[in-house]
C-alpha cells in the first residue's frame, strides 16, 4: 500500500484522505495542517471513519521527522491553495526532501504560463534531488485540457478546439459555491473580481496546456468574466439567493495563433460556468479536425469527486516519472488505480 505524507486539511484534503482510506490503495502516515486547532489532534478525528491515526503536525519538517525520514513516505499530496506562488515553501521544502509529489494546486497544472520562474527553479530543484513533482486535478487537469489532447490522438491533424464545461453547483462543496460567487449582488460579484477571489482559477493554464501540446501557437489570449443571473428564486448551502443576484460564474478564455489576423476566430475557446440550478449541465470538446470529433458528457463530471480520484490516480504516475517538474502530458498514462 502507499504510505502518504498528506499536507492540506481543508474541504477537498479532507474528501481526498477519506477516499484513500475507503478505496484501500494506500495509508496516511503523516499530515500537516498549519490551522493551529487541527495541530495535535488524531487524523481519525478530523476525517472521521479513514482510521488512520497518525497525529496532524503543524509543518512538513516535524511530519517528515515523526515519520522516520523523506524515504519513509512513497510519495507527498499537496492540497493547500490554488495559487503557485503561496505553494512554492512547500513545494520547494519537498523538492529539497527528493519526493514524488501530486498537488492540486490549479498553477501549477501549467506554471509556465503565470509563474515561469518559480517553475524552473522547481524543475531544477527536482533535478537535483531526484523529487518528481505534478499539478493536477479534474478542472484543470483532466477535463478541458488533458482529455482535449487525448483525443487527438486519432486525428492528423488539428484546426481549432472547442471546450465547454457547464457545471451545476447546487451539490458542490460550500468554499467552491463561494469561490463561483453563488448569492452576490452586482457590485459584490465585481468586487471580488476586483480582489481576484472569484474566478475559476487555472483556464489560461489549461488553454496554453492544449496550445503546447497541439503545436497551435497561440501567442494571444484573453479571459473575460461575468455573473450568471438567476432567473428565479434560488438556495443553495450559502443561503436564499433573491432573482437577478449571481448564481454564479461564466468565464471564457479564447486564444488566437501567432499571426492571426485582426477579427479571425480562436484556434482555442474554453468556455467555463458554474451556476445554482444550472440547466444543461455537460462536459463538452468539440475538435475542428481530421476526423472531427465532438465529445459530450452529459450531466458533466462530479468535480469534488473527480478532484479526488485523479489526485490518487496520479501518485502512482508522478512516482514512475522521471525526475523533474511534469506536466499530465509528461508522466505515465494516469488511470484508474484498483485496490491492492
Amino acid at each position: 500500500m502507499l504510505k502518504i505524507l498528506h499536507i492540506g486539511l481543508g474541504p477537498l484534503g479532507k474528501i481526498i484522505v477519506a477516499d484513500l482510506a475507503k478505496r484501500g490503495i494506500g495509508v496516511v502516515t503523516q499530515a500537516v495542517d498549519i490551522d493551529p486547532a487541527l495541530s495535535g489532534q488524531p487524523l481519525s478525528t478530523i476525517v472521521p471513519g479513514c482510521g488512520f491515526g497518525c497525529t496532524i503536525r503543524s509543518s512538513i519538517a516535524e511530519a517528515v521527522t515523526a515519520g522516520g525520514g523523506a524515504r519513509s513516505f512513497d510519495a507527498a499530496l499537496l492540497t493547500t491553495s490554488s495559487d503557485l506562488a503561496r505553494c512554492m515553501p512547500s513545494l520547494r521544502e519537498l523538492a529539497h526532501l527528493g519526493m514524488p509529489v501530486v498537488s492540486t494546486c490549479e498553477e501549477l497544472l501549467y506554471p509556465w504560463l503565470r509563474h515561469a520562474g518559480l517553475a524552473d527553479e522547481l524543475h531544477g530543484l527536482c533535478l537535483k534531488t531526484g523529487s518528481r513533482m505534478l499539478g493536477t486535478g479534474v478542472n484543470p487537469g483532466f477535463l478541458m485540457d488533458t482529455l482535449p489532447v487525448a483525443l487527438t490522438a486519432v486525428c492528423r491533424n488539428v484546426r481549432s478546439v472547442r471546450i465547454s464545461r457547464i457545471q451545476d453547483a447546487t451539490t458542490r462543496r460550500i468554499p467552491f459555491q463561494q469561490k463561483i460567487g453563488a448569492g452576490l449582488d452586482d457590485a459584490g460579484f465585481a468586487a471580488k473580481v476586483k480582489e481576484g477571489t472569484l474566478r475559476h482559477v487555472g483556464l489560461g493554464e489549461s488553454l496554453h496546456f492544449v496550445s503546447r501540446y497541439l503545436g497551435l501557437h497561440v501567442d494571444r489570449w484573453e479571459e473575460t468574466i461575468e455573473p450568471v443571473k438567476a432567473d428565479r428564486d434560488l438556495t443553495c448551502g450559502l443561503g436564499p439567493i433573491p432573482k437577478g443576484r449571481a448564481a454564479g460564474v461564466r468565464q471564457v478564455a479564447k486564444g488566437w495563433a501567432k499571426g492571426a489576423p485582426a477579427g479571425s476566430a480562436p484556434v482555442i475557446q474554453l468556455e467555463f460556468q458554474a451556476a445554482i440550478a444550472q440547466a444543461d449541465p455537460r462536459d463538452e470538446i468539440v475538435l475542428d479536425a481530421d476526423p472531427p470529433i465532438r465529445m459530450v458528457i452529459p450531466g458533466a463530471v462530479h468535480g469534488d469527486v473527480a478532484t479526488s480520484a485523479i489526485t490518487l490516480n496520479a501518485v502512482p504516475a508522478i512516482i514512475a516519472a522521471k525526475p523533474g517538474l511534469h506536466t499530465m502530458a509528461t508522466v505515465p498514462l494516469v488511470h484508474f488505480v484498483p485496490r491492492g
